[in-house]
């Protein structure tokens, strides 16, 4: 075991993280690489959660807009995604020799446990991977409030938001050659200035809850341990 800054964290990977870019579904080499990143924090000693995304299979907000399904419908659709790649995480993570358990905020028993408070404590505290899927259970709120809910509800030090790029910045880099990256920043600047990296509503939540978010990017190896060994790497967003 190493010396780690933080004892449980809280990490959110979206969807689009377990396939290649612009990709659909689900990638086995993208995700097993993830699956190695989460065990060298796992052989840390750190107690480790993981909110999941569904985005690589489908967004609600997007299939409303383009068809004639409800919103609500749409949600509850991409819900049933982050289920899907809760099940891809939590066999690629057995296979190379994790304990795991899948809790759904929306009942799916015949493959998961229902999302219970102090059952997902006991998994963590017997050194389990908990896995959550289904969001909160509710259409029109976002996985990345479902993170901010979930690193509260559980006592976390600190939620990780997983990006593809290496922290918050003042635009988006891929359009902006001038944008520059903060080392930290806090909940109210990134809430004022509307950086999207991630949900606005999520980051009063966090605010309010006192609960810092380091943002890093999840392609750049070796990310995930340095910040659970207290080296700087990212953006740390605070209070």
């Amino acid at each position: 075991m190493s010396h780690t800054k933080y004892h449980r964290v809280l990490l959110k990977i979206s969807g689009e993280g377990l396939c290649r870019p612009q990709g659909f579904g689900i990638d086995g080499e993208q995700l097993h690489r993830i699956a190695g990143e989460l065990k060298t924090v796992v052989d840390t000693g750190v107690q480790l959660a993981l909110v999941v995304g569904g985005g690589n299979f489908i967004r609600g907000t997007e299939l409303a807009r383009t068809s004639h399904i409800p919103p609500a419908t749409g949600h509850y659709m991409g819900m049933l995604g982050t289920v899907i790649n809760a099940l891809a995480i939590q066999e690629t993570l057995e296979q190379i020799g994790l304990v795991t358990r899948v809790q759904s905020a929306i009942a799916v028993d015949r493959v998961c446990e229902k999302f219970i408070r102090r059952r997902a404590l006991r998994h963590l505290e017997k050194g389990r991977v908990v896995i959550l899927a289904g969001g909160t259970g509710n259409p029109f709120v976002t996985t990345d409030c479902c993170a901010a809910l979930r690193g509260t509800e559980l006592g976390a030090d600190i939620i990780m938001k997983a990006t593809k790029v290496d922290g918050v910045y003042s635009a988006d880099p891929k359009k902006d050659p001038s944008a520059t990256r903060y080392t930290t920043i806090s909940f109210d600047e990134a809430i004022g200035r509307n950086l999207q990296v991630m949900d606005a509503t999520a980051f009063a939540l966090c605010r309010d809850q006192k609960l810092p978010i380091r943002v890093f990017s999840i392609v750049k190896p070796g990310a995930l341990k340095r910040i659970v060994l207290g080296e700087d790497e990212g953006t740390l967003v605070h209070v």
